[in-house]
């Protein structure tokens, strides 16, 4: 009678064993269920979609830190290009410069003020003048705000009957703005200055 008492109690003592593995392998189930939907909802919301026409493509959201110093050097090289990109057409010198002070504060635009005084811009149309500029390389130091850089380019300027290349190389702060259609980046250019600007050679045509 004891024994089989004792069979009945040992049986339980399984039966409960076993029940409770059961549930602690069902919690971890949901659990890990749970924890991987988690994890594909923020994969979902780190993919952005851009539209362009009828076409969209898939990009990927990053940490500000991974994408900052591609961010900002190409916003530097964006102003300067916009900045000296100039053509014998007052619209498009007009739209280009616009757009390079949006991304900049008063020291930029100082100097387009300082250069349109003087005349160059309406040189640049009456001469049939054509300059472009070169980017060959931007320092950023995106340790701390304001982000210091330098930007070093080179200039072309082409008239009807020679053509000039100087070296320039200018400096400034990049401080972080709000984002517009004028400023996609949400970076500004402040103490903006051209601390070299030389000559390096005259083709005559």
């Amino acid at each position: 009678m004891f024994k089989k008492l004792k069979n009945i109690e040992t049986a339980f003592q399984h039966v409960r064993l076993f029940t409770i593995v059961i549930v602690i392998c069902a919690f971890a189930a949901i659990g890990f269920m749970a924890w991987q939907q988690r994890v594909g909802q923020d994969q979902l919301q780190k993919r952005i979609y851009i539209l362009a026409g009828n076409t969209s493509w898939a990009a990927n959201a990053a940490d500000k830190n991974a994408y900052l110093p591609v961010s900002a050097k190409g916003h530097v090289r964006a102003f300067h290009e916009l900045f000296f990109t100039l053509d014998p057409d007052e619209k498009a010198n007009r739209r280009n410069l616009t757009r390079a002070l949006d991304m900049a504060d008063e020291s930029a635009r100082n100097i387009y003020d300082s250069l349109s005084v003087s005349g160059y811009y309406a040189n640049v149309i009456a001469g049939n003048i054509r300059q472009r500029i070169v980017v060959d390389s931007v320092q950023v130091d995106t340790k701390n705000e304001p982000y210091r850089f330098k930007c070093f380019a080179r200039l072309t300027i082409t008239r009807a009957t020679s053509q000039v290349s100087q070296s320039l190389v200018t400096t400034g702060e990049l401080y972080e703005a709000q984002h517009s259609d004028n400023n996609i980046l949400g970076l500004l250019i402040r103490n903006w200055k051209t601390i070299e600007n030389k000559l390096l050679n005259i083709n005559n045509h």
